[in-house]
């Protein structure tokens, strides 16, 4: 608990000190607003039976950001917070101090995930979610939001260097933030990357936005903890084995 504490600190205090990471949280809901706002198309003189079927096929611009938010945004920060770890000898301090895998994992994400929350619910208000709704997608985004932190932290302990860590999350975060954009227009897309988190999450916001989906709610929910579950055993190995101390 000591040294989880450390970390969580440590954390905060660079988190803080960090406006590039920071502006990372805000950025992706002001653009998701901004896209809501100026996207609203003019459906004058349009019959009001093709109105539903438009509806229906046009992509949510709010939901199809939160997922490149979770897709893209996280998958590029984590790495860089580890990266820095690395470069200035503070991970390796800490594994010598006896920080285990699962207590920098925890210590790190649990800043990003508490500030992560606050985006989430921005992300459901600008996307019009009430009720029941709200508590769903947020709770979506929240799974997906894990997902990512660990794939990120995993990308940032293997890499070790900043630049190499870029090199490492940005094919991931191209897959991850921009398949389920293309998904919707792609049927081909759409199977390939159903086994993903940020798919998934892009189907639990159409279940919410329509009424139905090709996937149950708790199938989605499962997949999107079962990514985490994966990306999560990943990391202890990884970690394990780039900073084991003899």
């Amino acid at each position: 608990m000591k040294n989880l504490n450390a970390v969580l600190y440590k954390q905060l205090k660079d988190t803080l000190k960090n406006p590039a990471t920071l502006s990372q949280f805000i950025m992706y809901p002001m653009l998701a607003f901004i896209m809501s706002v100026m996207a609203v198309p003019d459906f004058e003189g349009v019959p009001e039976d093709m109105l539903a079927i438009i509806a229906e096929s046009m992509p949510n611009m709010v939901t199809m950001m939160a997922s490149v938010f979770v897709g893209m945004g996280l998958i590029t920060v984590v790495p860089g917070i580890i990266t820095e770890d690395t470069e200035k000898k503070s991970l390796r301090f800490l594994t010598i101090a006896g920080v285990k895998p699962v207590s920098y994992l925890v210590g790190v994400s649990g800043i990003i995930f508490f500030v992560s929350i606050f985006t989430s619910v921005a992300f459901s208000l600008i996307g019009g979610f009430r009720g029941l709704d709200f508590l769903v997608f947020t709770a979506a985004m929240m799974s997906g939001v894990a997902a990512s932190i660990v794939l990120g932290a995993t990308v940032g302990v293997l890499s070790g260097a900043h630049q190499a860590a870029s090199g490492l999350a940005l094919p991931a975060a191209l897959i991850l933030g921009f398949g389920p954009m293309i998904a919707q227009f792609n049927d081909t897309v759409a199977r390939v990357i159903h086994v993903f988190y940020t798919q998934q999450l892009n189907l639990v916001a159409d279940y919410l936005n329509t009424g139905g989906a090709d996937t149950p709610l708790w199938q989605s929910f499962g997949i999107m903890w079962a990514n985490v579950a994966v990306l999560g055993l990943l990391f202890v190995i990884v970690f394990k084995k780039k900073w084991s101390v003899e």
